[in-house]
Order: C-alpha cells, then sequence, then structure tokens
C-alpha cells in the first residue's frame, strides 16, 4: 500500500509467501493476499497520521496486481476453493500441447488473431481449465452457480468493496486482456474463445476500463473511499512511466521482466514472438490503448533461487557486491528458464543452464552471470521490438525493484548500447494505479492530459563498453540458449506399451541435480577462499 502525489508520501510492505507443491507448480493463499491488502493499508494509515495528515485527504484507492495469476472462490462463503495459481505455474503444460497439437498446422498462435497471446502456459484460461478438471469443490461450486473466477484484481476488489455482502466482481481490461478469453478488438470476454476452453461465462467478472468508480471500500480505516482505478502491475508501470504516447516504452525488473511499448489506439500483432495487450482505457468515453510486450519469466527471481535455492548468496544486495567484485562472468553464461523460455521463444521445454564453467569459476562470476542473463533476455525482446515496427528505441525507461541494483543498470546500458533512464522514485507501477484512480470520473483530483503530467526526476546510464565487445557476449548468450531447449517434455518416451512416459525426464533432472550440486558446492568451496 502507498500513498502518493506524484511522490511517496508513505508506504507499507508485506512479502506474500510462494509454495510449491511440486516441480513447475507456484500457489499463493489467497486469504494471506487480503491479509496483507489489509494490513498494508491500515500500516500506511497509521504512518499517515505520524505524520499529522489527515485520513480524508485520501480520495481514491487503486489496485494494481500480478496479471494472469487465477483464482475461484465460493460467492456465498467468501471462501477461495483452491490456491491462487501463479502466473510462472507449470501444471498445464500438457494441457497446452494438447491445444497447440489439435490446432490447425499446430500453430501455438492459434488464436492470435483475437486474443493477441499465444497459447501457452502463462496465460489465465488455461489454469480454469485444470481447477475446474481437477478441484472437487470448484466443479460443484460451478454446478450450484457459487463459482466466481478472477485474477488477483477481482479477488481484491470483490473482498473490499463487502465480499459475500455485495460485494463487486469485476475486472479492468488490461487484466482480462490476459486470460486468453477476451477479445481485444470486442473489448470484452468472447463466447468462441470461452467455449473452445470449456469456460463457463456467468463465472467471469464483468469488464470495466481502468479508470472509473467500480464500489466503495466497506471496512478499514479507508471505509467509504472509492476503488476508482485498476491496472495490471505492467500496464500501471506503463502508465506511472508517462508513456502515453505511441512508440514510448518501459522495462520493469522484477520477478520477471516485462517490456511494454506503446502502440496507440490500434492493435499491433507482433511477427517476433511478443504478445498484443490491451495497455488501458481510461474511463468510458476513452478509446482503448494498446501496447506491445514482451515477457521474461525470470528476472529477481533469480536473485531469490540463488539466496534461497543454493545458498549462493544471503541477502538480495549481497548479489551486485559479489557481480563487482568478479567484473565478468569470464565465459560463465546462465539461462535461467525455470519455467520454459517466454518472449520472443515460448517455449515451455526449455529448462535453466548453466555453461562455460571452468575451474577458474566461482560464485562471484555465477553472480554476474546472473545479472547479465536479465540484460541478455531484455535485449532479445528490445530486438523483437525493432524488427516489428521497424523503429529502435532511443533509450529505455526502466523501473522494478532490481533498478537500485547500479550494476545491473550499467550491465544493461552496455548490452543494449542505448542509454537506460531510471526514475528516482521506483514505485512506478503503484503511481500508474493512483493515477488511474484520481482521474477517474467521480474523482477528478488528477489530470492525465499531457499539460498535466508531472516531471518525474531520474538518473541516466550510458553505455560503456563498445559495440562489438557487446555483440560478442550476446551472442554467446544466444548460443548458450540454444543449449537450453527441448529440454523436457511431456510427450512419451521410446517405449513400447505407453506405461513410463516420464522416465528419461526424471532420469535427466536427477542427473542434472547432482551435477549442478556437485559443480555448485565447488564453486561455493572456492569462492570461499
Amino acid at each position: 500500500a502507498l500513498l502518493l502525489t506524484a511522490e511517496l508520501i508513505s508506504h507499507h510492505q508485506v512479502e506474500i509467501n510462494q509454495s510449491f507443491p511440486k516441480e513447475g507448480w507456484v500457489e499463493e493463499d489467497p486469504k494471506e493476499i487480503m491479509q496483507s491488502v489489509y494490513e498494508c493499508m491500515e500500516r500506511t494509515c497509521e504512518k499517515l497520521g505520524q505524520l499529522n495528515i489527515d485520513l480524508s485527504n485520501i480520495k481514491a484507492v487503486g489496485v494494481t496486481n500480478q496479471r494472469e495469476t487465477t483464482l475461484v472462490w465460493d460467492k456465498e462463503t467468501g471462501e477461495p476453493l483452491y490456491n491462487a495459481i501463479v502466473w510462472l505455474d507449470l501444471r498445464t503444460q500438457s494441457t497446452v500441447e494438447r491445444l497447440i497439437n489439435k490446432a490447425p498446422g499446430r500453430n501455438k498462435n492459434h488464436l492470435k488473431h483475437k486474443t493477441g497471446l499465444p497459447i501457452s502456459t502463462y496465460f489465465s484460461a488455461v489454469k480454469l481449465r485444470w481447477l475446474l478438471d481437477n478441484v472437487e469443490e470448484v466443479q460443484q461450486a460451478v454446478l450450484s452457480q457459487r463459482a466466481m473466477f478472477g485474477t488477483v484484481d477481482s479477488w481484491i476488489i470483490w473482498c473490499l468493496t463487502g465480499g459475500r455482502n455485495g460485494g463487486v466482481h469485476c475486472t479492468d481490461v488490461s487484466n482480462a486482456s490476459r486470460t486468453m478469453l477476451f477479445n481485444i478488438h470486442t473489448m470484452d470476454w468472447d463466447p468462441e474463445l470461452c467455449r473452445y476452453f470449456d469456460i463457463p461465462m456467468e463465472i467471469l467478472p464483468k469488464v470495466r476500463t481502468s479508470s472509473e468508480i467500480y464500489g466503495w471500500m466497506k471496512s478499514s480505516s479507508l471505509a467509504g473511499v472509492p476503488i476508482s482505478g485498476c491496472l495490471g502491475d505492467q500496464s500501471a508501470a506503463l502508465v506511472g512511466q508517462m508513456c502515453f504516447k505511441d512508440g514510448q516504452a518501459k522495462n520493469t525488473y522484477g520477478t520477471g521482466c516485462f517490456l511494454l511499448r506503446n502502440t496507440g489506439t490500434k492493435p499491433v500483432m507482433s511477427d517476433h514472438g511478443l504478445l498484443t495487450t490491451v495497455a488501458y482505457k481510461m474511463g468510458k468515453d476513452q478509446p482503448p490503448c494498446y501496447a506491445l510486450e514482451g515477457s521474461v519469466a525470470i528476472a529477481g527471481a533469480v536473485v531469490r533461487w540463488l539466496k534461497d535455492n543454493m545458498g549462493i548468496v544471503q541477502s538480495t544486495s549481497e548479489i551486485e557486491k559479489l557481480a563487482a567484485a568478479a567484473g565478468s562472468s569470464y565465459g560463465c553464461y546462465f539461462v535461467p528458464a525455470f519455467s520454459g523460455l517466454y518472449a520472443p521463444y515460448w517455449e515451455p521445454s526449455a529448462r535453466g543452464i548453466i555453461c562455460g564453467l571452468t575451474q577458474f569459476t566461482n560464485r562471484n562470476h555465477l553472480a554476474f552471470a546472473a545479472l547479465e542473463a536479465v540484460c541478455f533476455q531484455t535485449r532479445e525482446i528490445l530486438d523483437a521490438m525493432k524488427q516489428d515496427s521497424g523503429i529502435p528505441l532511443k533509450q529505455l525507461q526502466v523501473d522494478g525493484g532490481m533498478t537500485s541494483n547500479r550494476l545491473l543498470m550499467q550491465l544493461q546500458a552496455d548490452i543494449l548500447c542505448i542509454p537506460v533512464v531510471c526514475p528516482t522514485m521506483s514505485e512506478t507501477t503503484a503511481l500508474g494505479a493512483a493515477m488511474a484512480a484520481g482521474a477517474a470520473e467521480g474523482v477528478e483530483v488528477w489530470s492525465l492530459s499531457p499539460d498535466n503530467i508531472p516531471n518525474v526526476t531520474s538518473e541516466t546510464y550510458h553505455p560503456q563498453i563498445n559495440t562489438d565487445e557487446s555483440e560478442f557476449r550476446f551472442a554467446r548468450w544466444k548460443k548458450a540458449v540454444q543449449k537450453a531447449m527441448n529440454w523436457e517434455t511431456t510427450e512419451p518416451c521410446c517405449n513400447t506399451n505407453g506405461t513410463q512416459p516420464h522416465t528419461y525426464n526424471s532420469m535427466f533432472t536427477l542427473w542434472s541435480h547432482l551435477i549442478l550440486s556437485l559443480f555448485v558446492s565447488q564453486i561455493l568451496k572456492r569462492g570461499s577462499r
């Protein structure tokens, strides 16, 4: 929860736990999500009191959220019927492969003309299909017309506006466009898409614009305040970065990495692996604005993996110190395809690899390679955007938690060969949601007209290496990516009776774990000397 004008006044953050019940599965507790929302709001309001700021000055609430994370709950009891399935989750890979195999020409872009999206584990429709197929409580709730589906924004708004006592079941266009059930041209749920995935339309939330009054807070210190802004996190960051003009772009470095380029009021279809998405629609009388998006599954999550899984760093801030001590990866390349590869490849069979290891390699080099991996993935998306638009970016605006890592930002400028511009107030996602809420009809404490857009101070990182060096490193990265491809598959192994489809995968996984553990133990020993 953050209170903003164009500057951060007060904030409170609570980390939400993720659980990993099986390999490739990622879940969050919907009740914990709401507890964190209430805690953040109350603590922020307390801090405002300490600053002698009256809560009556808060005129509106904006919501921003992970977009594709999928929930189903009971509208009569208010209880979630299963954990939230997080956007990174891979449990639907076999479903996705079946859908692609039955599509004409086995084309994963079979639905792209309506959705702007490839058929992928990333989006909500296949996660919802899994819940309908595998969770008895969901099946029963659908049969008795008690089930409600939504992404995280829908769950939060429904709870904040009363829940089972009159809560508003809605979403905005930016979140709806990430479900594979939404037609980005008609700007509504598509009956044909719902039949394709066999999703009952009555469980879907009402689609609203990104800036209008959806309802009013029913409890907490903010009771009676309108909720009037709703944007998926990456759309909110685009707004918060003031990217309102065709051609402006931003890159957000969080758990994943998301580069969005505003394409104006007409959707642009990509031929190079990018998504076409609805960026925002700022009011009922305003046209929708679209964006091209490159999505990277693993960015900040690679640092968390180095800390939590491998023990290579003790804190997320330590990685900058280790990488700076190395000064280079010395030929070590890290492809963190833990959830397959997203843009521009859309290859769910890829898995993470570390290659180019020598006896000289230590944990400092791994730290450097991990940061470089974030930058290389961004470079791949930027190249795809250039191919689609024919217009190269002259600079890249950035935001998100990882932008506090100055070495990462310098590496990004070096690898892109263009300046990287980082705002001094990095919470641009929250700012975007606040702007949408404040601009809504009936609130109108903020104007989104070009004359009233606030100036945000920033720091610029300029490239410090020559283009040849950058291109050489990028070429080696692309070679490493090819090594990560086609590692995992749900197709049966070569057997006669079809009874052991996962045998060779299990052996590969076992050996890769053993080999990686041996390498890492040696690297840790060497790095600590």
